[in-house]
């Protein structure tokens, strides 16, 4: 029988549109979920929205709609932002369900029933925002660190839970469980704060008040408060308490949330169950703030500094934005974001290391093993390689056991630079003009080929569709991470497809391109006669130099013999080709074009390249040896 993994996003409030700072924890969730599917885990994964108290029906007044109305547009747009982001969530659960009710008024008569509630009157600071009193120790200049405002005076009559009666059992639990909150750092804080009395917790608000909310089962005149409602949710869309799905994943079942709603999470939830008599969760896993790169205020929608996470998976993709929150932010702690570090992000590991790679191993093996994959005849030389890309799994396993994700992220990276230094070594481009380069050449390329397989499994939680692009670029199905301790799984003979989209194709900021370009019609060109075409004078030329062009990342400087001279052009082909694996290459040479300068360099020709159908250029070339400076009819 599979191990059970259970893993929920935060219960996401929904007066307001998603931002990134959702989009970022949601992600991490998924990260999860899709890493534990294919760890072979029986895997649970929830998200939902919490849809009652008094910010909401402020906000529905505000937009002149009715409560449910309102909140039936905005977890509208969370599912719309989740199906965005390619999340796979089991279960999305809206606070609003009959399901959910059900089970918030078994807690609650279980709590009255234990002797927990009781009435009182009470009298603090109460911030709308935060939907809770706040102490005056929780205040920095008289306001709330998160929303930025004074709280207000309030008094009123409501039912309270005795919180404080379970603060000395909390304490010992989380002593004695040193894993149950992390990372270590917010577990310390709930440790300090339960050192001092806590005091009970209001689990009402007035009817008359705040009538959006679940009314209590002993006294309809109040309802329940939004985060002992909220807060349910977790266990209600499993069935609570005797689906098969509530048996199966509560024990194991962890929480992701943001450091703004740590107290509800560490103290009112544990409390809760306790004296629901309910068992409790197994991990409380506590993220940092998403920051702006210029601005040291967290990402919130009160504030006004969210980045629309729709836009950047519209300018970048849907998996380069998934790849770029999980690897530049080191979760539990703040990280800041922006949209310059994404496209560097692209660039330098998906663009340059990963997606350059993939294109120059599938053109090698369409140009010397008519696009099959070779049997390989492996040599001390690739012993390296191969340990390192079968201890790969075990290594990210481990990262991502302790929530160490971009450390994990940059572990596959690393190898995937690895293996761009063996292709570079190997040289395989000169290994297919060698006598008895072609069994060593095969060797190489089926290891680069299988290298990427084991990258493109890891990858998979990360970006789940450019991962499968991978695969499918290279004619392999889907694979699990048992698939991955074992070097080899490729077969030989394997047919890669004659043509693929450019995995990642290069952005520049704000220029950026977009997922999945849609291939274009070719343009209807106009017909010339052979008098115009015989003006073009096409000739044979050999490369004997090639060089990057400074500042500019599609331009090589190519030194070209053409029989009776010397020429230089400068060429764009620098995505596709790289410098060291071009001389001695015969390319086909327009050799009567007007000089041009570009970027400071004065080309004088072009030389032809031709278009695989997914956007990777190929260069043209004579099909025998024949001699530099020969003239192309």
């Amino acid at each position: 029988m599979s191990k059970a993994f259970y893993v929920t996003t935060p219960i996401y409030y929904a007066n307001a549109e998603p931002h990134m700072g959702h989009a970022y924890t949601t992600v991490v969730a998924d990260f999860l979920a899709r890493f534990h599917r294919l760890d072979g885990f029986d895997t649970y994964f929830l998200s939902g929205t919490d849809e009652h108290g008094e910010k909401i029906f402020q906000a529905a007044n505000q937009a002149g709609m009715d409560p449910q109305q309102f909140c039936d547009h905005i977890s509208q747009r969370f599912r719309d932002a989740w199906q965005v982001l390619d999340i796979s969530h089991d279960d999305f659960i809206r606070t609003t369900e009959e399901r959910h009710k059900a089970v918030v008024l078994q807690i609650l008569e279980a709590l009255h029933a234990a002797g927990d509630i009781y009435y009182d009157e009470y009298e603090g600071l109460y911030c709308v925002g935060c939907e809770r009193f706040l102490t005056d120790k929780e205040l920095v200049n008289g306001q709330c660190p998160d929303h930025l405002r004074a709280p207000e005076s309030r008094r009123e009559g409501n039912y309270f839970f005795r919180m404080e009666k379970y603060r000395e059992w909390l304490r010992s639990y989380i002593r004695d469980h040193p894993d149950f909150i992390r990372p270590t750092g917010y577990k310390n804080e709930v440790l300090a704060l339960l050192g001092e009395p806590i005091g009970d917790l209001s689990i009402s608000r007035p009817k008359g008040r705040v009538p959006w909310g679940i009314e209590l089962p002993w006294d309809a005149e109040h309802v329940a408060y939004v985060w002992v409602d909220a807060l349910i949710n977790y266990t209600s869309a499993l069935g609570f308490p005797d689906d098969a799905r509530y048996r199966a994943y509560w024990p194991v079942a962890q929480h992701l949330i943001g450091k703004d709603i740590l107290k509800p999470h560490a103290v009112f939830w544990p409390t809760v169950l306790k004296a629901a008599g309910v068992p409790l969760y197994r991990h409380l896993n506590v993220g940092g703030f998403l920051k702006g790169h210029d601005d040291e205020q967290k990402m919130s929608k009160s504030l006004g500094n969210v980045i629309d996470p729709f836009e950047m998976a519209e300018k970048y993709g849907t998996d380069a934005v998934r790849y770029y929150l999980l690897k530049d932010t080191v979760y539990g702690q703040d990280s800041s974001i922006g949209e310059q570090f994404l496209v560097e992000r692209y660039n330098a590991d998906l663009a340059n290391d990963l997606g350059n790679l993939l294109s120059r191993v599938r053109a090698l093996l369409t140009r010397h093993t008519e696009g099959v994959l070779p049997a390989p005849s492996q040599q001390e030389a690739d012993e390296e390689v191969i340990a390192a890309g079968t201890a790969l799994v075990g290594q990210v396993r481990s990262l991502v056991g302790r929530l160490r994700i971009f450390e994990a992220l940059e572990t596959v990276m690393q190898f995937v630079r690895q293996l761009n230094r063996y292709f570079n070594d190997e040289a395989p481009w000169k290994l297919a003009k060698a006598a008895d380069g072609r069994e060593r050449l095969g060797t190489v390329l089926y290891n680069i080929a299988e290298g990427l397989r084991i990258v493109s499994v890891l990858l998979e939680p990360a970006m789940p569709s450019k991962a499968r692009q991978v695969r499918t670029d290279l004619g392999l199905e889907n694979y699990t991470f048992a698939d991955l301790t074992t070097w080899g799984q490729a077969a030989p003979g394997t047919k890669i497809p004659a043509e693929a989209d450019i995995l990642f194709p290069k952005s520049e900021t704000g220029k950026p391109k977009r997922q999945a370009p849609p291939k274009k019609e070719a343009p209807q060109v106009e017909q010339i006669s052979i008098e115009d075409f015989s003006k073009v004078q096409l000739r044979v030329a050999e490369v004997k130099a090639a060089e990057k062009v400074e500042g500019a990342d599609r331009l090589l400087k190519l030194t070209l013999d053409v029989g009776d001279e010397t020429r230089t052009v400068v060429s764009g082909i620098a995505p596709w080709y790289q410098p060291e694996e071009l001389p001695g290459r015969k390319v086909i040479l327009v050799a009567n074009l007007k000089p041009a300068k570009l970027r400071g360099i004065v080309s004088e020709g072009m030389i032809l390249a031709a278009d695989d159908g997914g956007g990777n250029l190929v260069l043209v070339g004579p099909d025998q040896d024949i001699a530099t400076g020969a003239e192309v009819h």
